[in-house]
């Protein structure tokens, strides 16, 4: 049995391991602090986009909205993760919105500052490149399980990837431990919940996994992974 009172765990490794402790030092302290409220938002789509921000505590969702008014999550961002849109260009705007899902803790960097502590520091520059280059990566693992294995095929990743950020090991089995609707995770993978509905129960018929006190268990990892054909990234890469 798993327990009721299960306390939800954030397995998840930040994503700012790419910067050594001096750099990521020297980010903080350009930093300003803000406290944004849950339900509240950091930004929209079309909002000019010249900071970046790291979440000292609470938790935060990147959603797209479709024409129709559907919206879709594609990223959860958890305590120490750097996240947000620069570009080389001038007047850049967001592309997503980032809804604050928690009360949050949050440091803002703004891109002049930033640009200027990328010049005085090179090791901090290279750094920041390969930061870069894993959001790419994160970026383009998930659209490679939307368009390649389908709606089963993007489920069984993002269950992966929720087992990555929120598992917690029970014998055998991995307990999910973020309680989550089926509607949550349909947004996660531009599905319906009539359809998320019918795939779990089918994983579910299939003994691959179980729900215990509102919680997803995972008992079969190795079927979702075969399923979605995993590349075994790093965790830091293979997260909700």
């Amino acid at each position: 049995m798993i327990d009721a009172n299960l306390r939800q765990t954030d397995a998840h490794v930040s994503n700012t391991q790419c910067f050594s402790e001096g750099s990521l030092e020297r980010i903080k302290e350009i930093m300003y602090e803000m406290k944004p409220a849950a339900g509240s938002h950091l930004f929209w789509e079309g909002d000019q986009a010249d900071r970046l921000y790291y979440l000292k505590r609470g938790r935060v969702k990147i959603t797209k909205s479709s024409d129709d008014g559907k919206s879709f999550i594609l990223y959860v961002y958890n305590e120490g993760d750097l996240f947000g849109q620069l570009d080389p260009f001038q007047n850049s705007v967001h592309s997503f919105n980032c809804e604050v899902t928690e009360d949050s803790v949050i440091g803002v960097i703004l891109q002049k500052d930033l640009e200027v502590l990328l010049w005085q520091h090179g090791d901090l520059a290279v750094e920041f490149m390969k930061w870069m280059g894993l959001m790419h990566r994160m970026t383009q693992t998930k659209f490679r399980d939307l368009m390649m294995f389908g709606k089963p095929g993007a489920l069984c990743s993002t269950l992966i990837r929720l087992c990555n950020t929120y598992g917690q090991e029970h014998g055998t089995s991995i307990v999910i431990t973020k309680k989550l609707t089926n509607s949550e995770l349909a947004d996660m993978i531009g599905a319906t919940r009539e359809s998320v509905n019918r795939m779990l129960s089918d994983l579910r018929r299939a003994d691959i996994i179980d729900t215990e006190n509102q919680l997803l268990v995972v008992k079969n990892l190795s079927y979702l992974r075969d399923i979605c054909q995993c590349e075994n990234c790093p965790k830091d890469m293979c997260r909700i």
